[in-house]
């Protein structure tokens, strides 16, 4: 009977010791693990996607070229989308929108089909907006068949460099300033190469982002 109560005695004390010894090697491990996976909160992303953050006195902004003649290009600022196919207000050839450098405000957009469209149209549409006011502008498909000599000085007066060799079916992506009349760091370009093209007939779609400086008011 003594020897009995004493087994029992034991085991009950082997239990409680290797159930003690598990408490002390693995609850910790286990609260590390749920105390790592309630506070693991995903860092915020930066404004439209972009890899870099931009500081209170620059906008964000990214701009995407179309992709052959089945994507249409993208525009964001500040997190807002501007232009793109999502929103229905691109189309092929030039799609530019003109925003106010000191808030952010988009004043207007605009598509303009530089196949089988009229370059006077994207001239109407240009040349009453002031000096000073930002502008993005994507390509899609064709932006240059149609293009003239007066449009092309446009775009070179709002500090595009590569305005004047754009030729059909290549991509632009281009940030400027109205009237800026200096070159615009924001512009990127890719030929149309039969032997380089990403897409059959179109090179592949250009993309760029970036912080561009607030206007000072």
């Amino acid at each position: 009977m003594r020897l009995t109560v004493f087994i029992r005695l034991a085991v009950v004390v082997f239990t409680l010791s290797v159930t003690w010894l598990f408490a002390r090697m693995y609850l910790p491990r286990i609260w590390r693990i749920n105390i790592s996976r309630s506070v693991n909160v995903s860092a915020p992303k930066n404004k439209c996607g972009n890899a870099n953050s931009c500081s209170k006195d620059y906008f964000a902004f990214k701009i995407v070229s179309g992709a052959a003649s089945i994507v249409g290009p993208s525009m964001c600022l500040e997190n807002k989308l501007i232009m793109s196919s999502i929103k229905n207000n691109v189309g092929r050839g030039i799609n530019i929108a003109f925003i106010n450098g000191s808030n952010g405000e988009v004043l207007k957009t605009g598509s303009f089909d530089m196949y089988d469209g009229d370059v006077n149209d994207l001239l109407k549409f240009v040349k009453p907006v002031p000096v000073g006011v930002m502008a993005m502008v994507a390509t899609y498909d064709d932006p240059a068949s149609k293009l003239n000599d007066e449009a092309r000085k446009y775009f070179t007066d709002m500090g595009s460099t590569f305005i004047n060799k754009l030729s059909f079916r290549d991509n632009w992506v281009f940030l400027g300033v109205v009237g800026m009349q200096i070159k615009s760091p924001f512009e990127k370009h890719i030929k149309n190469d039969r032997q380089a093209n990403k897409y059959d007939g179109w090179p592949e779609i250009v993309e760029m982002e970036g912080c561009v400086p607030r206007k000072i008011a």
